[in-house]
């Protein structure tokens, strides 16, 4: 299995990459070939498929992208060539089409039928972060465990985590309950 390969791009197609690591030539499958450019190092997250008759390699710029593509072909009746073209769109859009069951703007994918659009709904909803997201949970981990622990309401603490400016976890707090106090 391997996690990634970093190397120089020396071919790009429709569909896919090459690229060269130690004079080996790794055909990697991507949703957005065209993102990367000829001669340049990349340091490319590999998912490795097997099958008895296949033994593909799809890469992805991120481990967020990754991801997200290990979490699409979980879902039954989605493959890994099924799954490549949603990553190619916005993810941020996406994960929204799942969250608000958009079941019109997933079925504009490759082989996405009504079915496998529910099916995926079904499957994801809620196990899904977009990177905006994420990107705040990481920075105010302690504040939001802090504040919870003071009792205050998850929701109530999302609200006014954009208004916080600190670095310091400490300077956060004081930052936050003035938010919240008023």
């Amino acid at each position: 299995m391997y996690s990634y390969i970093k190397g120089n791009v020396t071919n790009i197609e429709s569909n896919y990459i090459v690229i060269e690591n130690n004079g080996i030539g790794y055909l990697i499958y991507t949703a957005n070939p065209y993102s990367f450019e000829i001669n340049k190092e990349y340091k490319v997250y590999i998912y490795q498929y097997v099958k008895e008759d296949e033994l593909s390699l799809y890469g992805f710029k991120s481990l967020d992208e990754k991801d997200l593509f290990l979490k699409l072909i979980s879902v039954k009746g989605l493959g890994c060539k099924m799954a490549l073209p949603i990553l190619a769109s916005n993810v941020d859009g996406v994960i929204d089409a799942i969250e608000r069951e958009n079941i019109l703007y997933l079925k504009k994918f490759p082989k996405i039928g009504d079915k496998v659009a529910r099916q995926i709904i079904l499957d994801l909803k809620g196990k899904l972060v977009s990177r905006e997201e994420k990107t705040v949970v990481k920075d105010f981990d302690e504040l939001i465990e802090a504040l919870k622990a003071l009792g205050y309401k998850p929701v109530d603490i999302k609200k006014i985590l954009p208004s916080i400016k600190a670095d310091k976890v400490e300077e956060q707090i004081k930052e936050a309950l003035k938010l919240l106090l008023k």
